[in-house]
């Protein structure tokens, strides 16, 4: 796809921000206006650095551009390849206007000075050079500072910066009407000056860094100079005739002499050498006329211009435009020095037949106008002065402007049209539909700072209000309503486009001689001027140029190209002939995916039958000049298909490799700033545009040849057939590439949040893309943009970039930065990219990058019916965009289409690559599912992956480590959605052993926390019986007995499955935790519980198997993979030492569950003795019981473990004691544990106190439980005496019918003698016959009685205190008599059993 040298396009840089980035600077020189009130017209003008064409410069690709109107300059730098941060200042000068081209820029080492002219006024702005902003070489930042950042800081009205022209007293003030400046090697400003009444002035300022005087130089034509303080030249004082005013002024320096050049309006040129202060030479151009000189010598002109060109090889050129009145003449004369004598050489003359000339730009070579016509409209042509034989002036195709009518197609919506018309990227500037709205709301508010889409929405609801408030009635028809809706939007549309045509006009052109790149400065915004490719300069070329065509660019057979010629004629009458409403019928049938060749036949019968003007037979009479019509068809089909067989993406990074690293960040940013990232892809739109249209005809033509048939065709049914099979398809396709490229060129894409951005990264990080080259982090540098500036921008520059420079390479004689060259280059790769039949898939991939997701799902809806490339990759990105806006059925759909062509197509292939060896063992295909399946469990939908890895397994018949994977895959997911009967199945499916384990654990864990244990319980587990039961006895012993119940599932899996002995066993073991874990009152509840199970198991058995193994303590468990222990040392800690295993049977389960019910008791009756109570042995409760007041428990547990109820006993004397001598709170305190036990009888007859029933408890216990030799009465007795209490009547009764000896022998460890005393004087009665029924003797003493006897030694220790005592000598008196008596009976008695014997 060549780009031609003889024709350009022009692109227009439309912005699409609304806010302001001017920065106001007031230079207020306190002047006031000058009479008359002329005002100077508006002006424009450029300036280009030395160093823009160089690659590794910091100027590179970079310009300044200027405009002036009335007192106001604005200037603004740009970039073609970074963005330039306060880039833009607009200069306002109160009560002066700025002349017509009056600023001039030059650079120097270290800074760029702007010379700035008014009629009252000269001005200099010293501003830093960018090389001196920034030093290094490698500027690597995406942003950059303009030499204008710091402007502000500038005091412009100091005498450096700024100088008033002066004026004489009672004189008129200097007016000048044109001007030049320049820079001296000192750094002098100087600036040449044409007033109206003739004479040029010269002002000079000192260098802006060193002080000086300010001096002024008057040229005329007696040569004087004079320098008088306060002298005003003859120039100001009116005393020279104005034959001679300069009308366009130029300078040149030579050496250290600048010659100034005078275009005069005697028509003519003038050359003074500041130096010498004279003229040097005076030349007559009316020389060089060719006819009517004589007419033209006496009127003054008014239109001429001039021009300089400089060229190290040519010398100074001077482009002189003679404004003659109906015709406009330019001549290009070489300067020529012989012996300080100077001459003009004639170059050249050109004609045109333009009138108004805007502006010219004489090069080396060209000579480039700028006009407008009598319609209004911009002309730009430009001619090579040396070669042009014919005279024939080389076309630039103007950019048009938008149609004075919408066409709105029935089925469309008047506002939606004319809004999708308003807000395209190549019809209006934003300062254009602002400037309507605040027209159109009368001026009331201002629209600034909207963004693009809010001020789409103001525009809406302004012209919407506005048919609102017209209406006066309520009910519309349809109809009526449709027609307001027009009238308003076709009333803010007329608006726009007068606005629009006022910032379209043109003030100047600006060609920049070191890269050739040529724009036009208009009022409203800069266009750029781009070569124009083969085949649309044919398209587009007019008439004269297409009939004079002597060669034609796209074929090289001088037949081949009459025949092409003849065919495109054809087609520009086609196009003519095709009307608004059948143009929108095509297009209609485009994007509804119609067959473009019914929808040609179709506009082919409209036409025909709409063909008032004979355009048909005119074109069926050309089409007889064609000799071959399918060999130039296939020309034109062939040039303007951009598909190429290699990937033009894939060699992006290794094009750049093994350069330095300034040429690769100057790479990296060349033409990437916005502007340029604008320009191009306008280009791309632009392309599409004219090629759809060409397209377009072509079929529409096509459906006439074969109509007509044989009558056209010289080589008969061949050609016919060749059209039908080849020619219509082909053409057919090309619309339709052209059409998607022409729809995504001007669809702008959506801002996408932070978050959104992110979420895609992840996803894309999952499918191990987001390192791709299109999936690049998405910088917005225009707002909006469209889709193909956001992929030009982060994805297609750099890789475009590095083709074009290494092509460059190959052919060294190539200038690196050369704009056609480049810019042309850059359009066709950029296209290559995008073109939807091209392997490479970036495109679609940044916009998957990018959340683009609308965006795409049109692309791909577009190219559906009839792209055959990549389809797989269009599928699987589609399924993407379904994923991301929730419609997951839709995407698996797209998924599983895309499966098909995963091993042909290159974006799938890169999909499925992998660096694991494990992954990339697997088929392709499996690849694939697993990728997607990964995004799908990333995106969070479960359902998907269980249908996808359910196909996927069918892919997977010969690989069973993929199906366990996939089978592993499937459980997963199964479990999290609660299908637990589905994720068992898929377990029980897994042909992996371990994955299988690693499922069934996870069931398990999964299932108790849902406390879904039925499901677990009833599961079928074959062949994983023992495995279920290991799994959760490790997970049991390994977690919290409190928070997870393992230990009652895994009973109840035992139950479930009639082995009660593994079930006691289970639910003993947690017994037995629970006593050393969890010592809290719902602990030990749990523990008797525990134990109740295991004994109810056992139960159930036989009496021979009712025995389990007692379980080891928690500390021996071994669970899996659990880390060594290691002691203080750091050492491993030995093993736990293996224990002789116990049996227990049902009775000793007994005792546990005895023993746990006691403690349960215990931490019921008092909860603090719940955390000691845990694990307290049988002898520790019952002291524990004994001291809380539970009796009967201790009892109880005393009797089950065979212990002394000594202790129990003991306590309750204790407590017996406490409340005889406690005081009311004691008896309060006493009924919670009297109430605890059970009593053997109530009381009914009296109140009783708890004092009373205490001991009533005590009598009721000793009755309850005797034992041998009333050891209990004689601890409670011990007890009692030990604390000094009174010994209870019925107590001490009871204990001596039983011991009396025990009894007194208690009295005497205590001191009691009164007790012991009286004690054996009743023990004596007892015997001798008084009372001894109370003692147990059955008969007293007496010769016939069973032998009786006396504890004599306790009695002989309770005499010898009692006479040791003088207290006690009565009772010692008193016994002794009364032993003496005992004696005496007791010797009578002996006697007679011995007489008896």
């Amino acid at each position: 796809m060549a780009a031609l040298d003889r024709s350009f396009i022009e692109i227009c840089g439309f912005e699409r921000e609304t806010f302001s980035r001017f920065r106001d600077i007031t230079v207020n020189l306190g002047l006031s206006a000058l009479p008359g009130g002329v005002k100077c017209p508006d002006s424009a003008g450029g300036f280009y650095y030395e160093e823009s064409g160089k690659l590794l410069s910091v100027t590179s690709n970079r310009f300044i551009h200027w405009s002036t109107s009335g007192d106001t300059v604005q200037l603004v730098e740009q970039s073609l390849d970074t963005n330039l941060l306060n880039n833009a200042v607009r200069l306002k000068i109160p009560q002066c206007q700025l002349l017509p081209g009056g600023v001039h820029i030059e650079e120097t080492l270290n800074n760029v000075i702007i010379l700035i002219v008014t009629n009252q006024s000269v001005h200099r702005l010293a501003l830093p050079h960018p090389s001196r902003m920034y030093r290094s070489e490698l500027v690597t930042e995406l942003q950059m500072q303009s030499i204008f950042t710091d402007v502000g800081k500038l005091n412009l009205q100091d005498p450096a910066h700024s100088y008033v022209l002066p004026r004489a007293q009672g004189q008129p003030p200097v007016s000048p009407t044109t001007s030049t400046a320049w820079i001296s090697q000192e750094g002098e400003a100087h600036f040449a000056l044409a007033s109206t009444s003739g004479g040029i002035l010269v002002v000079s300022l000192p260098p802006h860094d060193s002080p000086g005087t300010v001096a002024i130089v008057e040229l005329k034509q007696s040569s004087v100079m004079q320098r008088l303080t306060g002298w005003v030249p003859t120039a100001i004082r009116g005393g020279q005739s104005p034959s001679d005013l300069a009308l366009s002024l130029a300078v040149r320096q030579f050496d250290d002499d600048p010659f100034i050049f005078a275009l005069c309006q005697d028509h003519k040129l003038r050359m003074w050498s500041y130096k010498e202060q004279m003229c040097l030479m005076v030349a007559d151009m009316l020389e060089y006329l060719p006819v009517g000189r004589g007419e033209v010598k006496s009127v003054p002109g008014q239109g001429h211009k001039l021009r300089l060109s400089f060229s190290s090889t040519t010398g100074l050129s001077l482009g002189v435009y003679l404004g003659l009145p109906k015709r406009g003449q330019f001549c290009v004369l070489e300067l020529v020095a012989n012996n300080n004598r100077y001459s003009l050489v004639h170059l050249s003359t050109l004609f045109t037949t333009q009138e108004t000339l805007v502006d010219f730009v004489l090069t080396s070579t060209d000579i480039w106008g700028l006009w407008l016509d009598d319609d209004n409209q911009t002309v730009v042509k430009y001619i090579n002065f040396e070669h042009n034989s014919a005279g024939l002036w080389n076309q630039v195709f103007m950019h048009p402007p938008p149609e004075e009518e919408v066409h709105i197609g029935i089925d469309q919506d008047p506002r939606e049209a004319y809004l999708e018309t308003l807000f395209s990227p190549l019809q209006f500037t934003a300062m254009a539909i602002i400037k309507a709205l605040q027209i159109y709301k009368r001026g009331t508010e201002r629209f600034i700072d909207l963004p693009w889409e809010s001020l789409k929405r103001e525009v809406t609801l302004t012209v919407e209000n506005e048919l609102q408030n017209s209406v006066t009635e309520y009910e519309f028809s349809q109809e009526e309503y449709r027609q307001l809706q027009v009238e308003f939007w076709s009333k803010f549309y007329a608006c726009c486009l007068q606005y629009q045509e006022a910032l379209s006009t043109p003030l100047a052109l600006l060609i920049n001689q070191a890269t050739s790149m040529a724009c036009v400065l208009k009022k409203g915004y800069v266009s750029y001027l781009l070569p124009c490719f083969a085949v649309d300069h044919l398209y587009l070329s007019a008439d004269e140029y297409l009939f004079s065509e002597e060669e034609t660019p796209v074929a090289e057979d001088p037949e081949v190209g009459r025949d092409v010629l003849q065919l495109v004629q054809c087609l520009r009458l086609v196009s003519e002939s095709v009307q608004g409403d059948m143009a929108y019928d095509m297009e209609k049938a485009l994007d509804h995916l119609q067959s473009p060749e019914k929808a040609a036949e179709q506009v082919l019968e409209s036409m025909l039958a709409n063909d008032s003007e004979n355009i048909i037979e005119e074109i069926q009479n050309k089409l007889q000049d064609i000799r071959n019509p399918p060999g130039a068809m296939s020309v034109l089909l062939r040039e303007m298909d951009l598909e190429t067989d290699a990937e033009a993406g894939v060699e992006g990074a290794a094009l750049t490799a093994g350069r330095s690293l300034g040429m690769r960040i100057s790479l990296s940013q060349l033409y990437g700033s916005s502007v340029a990232v604008s320009v191009v892809c306008q280009a791309v739109c632009h392309m599409a545009l004219t090629r759809a249209m060409l397209c377009r005809d072509l079929l529409i033509l096509q459906q006439l040849y074969l109509r007509l048939g044989d009558n056209v065709f010289l080589g008969g049914g061949a050609q016919l057939l060749q059209l039908q099979q080849d020619l219509i398809p082909r053409c057919s396709h090309l619309l339709c590439s052209y059409y998607l490229l022409k729809r995504i060129s001007q669809n702008l894409s959506s801002p996408v949040p932070l978050d959104i951005l992110d979420a895609n990264l992840q996803h894309l990080s999952v499918l191990e893309l987001s390192d791709s080259p299109a999936m690049a982090p998405n910088r917005s540098v225009l707002n909006p943009q469209t889709v193909v500036e956001l992929f030009y921008q982060n994805v297609a520059r750099k890789t475009i970039m590095a083709q074009i420079y290494s092509q460059q390479e190959a052919q060294s004689s190539q200038v690196p930065l050369h704009w056609p060259q480049m810019a042309s280059g850059i359009v066709t790769n950029l296209s290559q990219l995008l073109w939807p039949s091209n392997p490479g898939f970036m495109f679609p991939e940044c916009l998957m990058g990018s959340c683009q997701y609308t965006q795409l799902q049109e692309y791909v809806r577009l190219i559906g019916p009839w792209c055959q490339v990549n389809v797989g990759s269009c599928r699987f990105i589609l399924g993407q965009c379904y994923l991301a806006t929730g419609e997951g059925q839709k995407a698996l759909q797209c998924f599983q289409e895309a499966a098909t062509e995963v091993e042909k197509e290159d974006f799938l292939m890169r999909l499925t690559s992998t660096e694991e060896e494990e992954a990339a063992a697997s088929a392709p295909r499996l690849q694939y599912y697993n990728k997607v399946l990964r995004l799908l469990e990333d995106v969070g939908l479960p359902e998907l992956v269980i249908q996808l890895a359910t196909l996927a397994i069918s892919e997977a018949v010969n690989d069973p480590r993929s199906q366990a994977a996939l089978w592993t895959r499937i459980f997963k997911h199964h479990l999290d959605l609660g299908h637990n009967s589905q994720a068992y199945e898929a377990l029980v499916q897994n042909p992996d052993q371990s994955r299988q384990l690693d499922c069934l654990r996870q069931l398990v864990v999964v299932l108790c926390e849902r406390s879904q244990l039925k499901d677990l319980v009833q599961f079928s587990y074959v062949n994983l019986h023992d495995e279920v039961v290991s799994i959760i006895e490790s997970r049991a012993r390994a977690v919290d007995l409190m928070t997870h119940n393992y230990y009652e599932l895994l009973y109840a899996f035992h139950i479930n499955r009639h082995n009660y002995r593994k079930a006691g066993t289970v639910m003993f073991e947690y017994g037995m935790r629970l006593g050393r874990e969890v010592r809290t009152l719902h602990g030990l509840q749990k523990q008797v519980n525990c134990y109740l199970a295991a004994l109810n198991c056992l139960r159930l058995i036989r009496p021979d198997y009712a025995w389990i193994v007692q379980p080891s303590s928690g500390s021996t468990y071994e669970r899996p993979g659990a880390s060594p222990k290691r002691n203080y040392d750091g050492e491993f800690a030995p093993g736990p030492v293996r224990r002789q295993i116990d049996i227990l049977e049902l009775k000793d389960l007994q005792k546990e569950y005895t023993l746990a019910r006691s403690r349960l008791t215990l931490a019921q009756q008092h909860p603090p003795s719940a955390a000691i109570a845990g694990s307290a042995s049988a002898v520790e409760m019952v002291a524990l019981l004994v001291q809380t007041g539970l009796f009967d428990t201790a009892l109880s547990l005393c009797q089950t473990f065979k212990l002394p109820l000594t202790q129990v006993f003991e306590g309750l004397t204790f407590k017996c004691i406490k409340l005889q001598y406690g005081g009311e709170h004691s008896q309060n305190e006493a009924w919670s544990w009297l109430a605890a036990n059970q009593l053997s009888t109530i009381v009914t007859t009296k109140e009783s106190s708890a004092t009373d029933e205490a001991w009533r408890l005590l009598a009721s216990y000793l009755e309850a439980h005797p034992s041998q030799n009333a050891q209990h009465h004689r601890c409670v007795i011990n007890k009692l005496l030990s604390h000094g209490v009174p010994l209870p009547d019925w107590l001490v009764n009871d204990y001596k019918a039983v011991d009396t000896a025990a009894l007194l022998r208690l009295y005497l460890k205590f001191d009691r003698l009164d007790l012991a005393t009286e004690l054996v004087l009743e023990y004596v009665d007892a015997l001798l016959g008084k009372g001894h029924q109370y003692f147990g003797i059955e008969r007293p003493l007496s010769a016939t009685a069973p032998v009786v006897w006396l504890p004599y030694t306790s009695i002989d220790q309770l005499l010898s205190s009692l006479s040791e005592s003088q207290t006690h000598i009565k009772l010692y008196e008193k016994l002794k008599a009364k032993l003496d008596d005992y004696h005496q009976v007791l010797e009578n008695a002996t006697t007679l059993r011995i007489q008896a014997h």
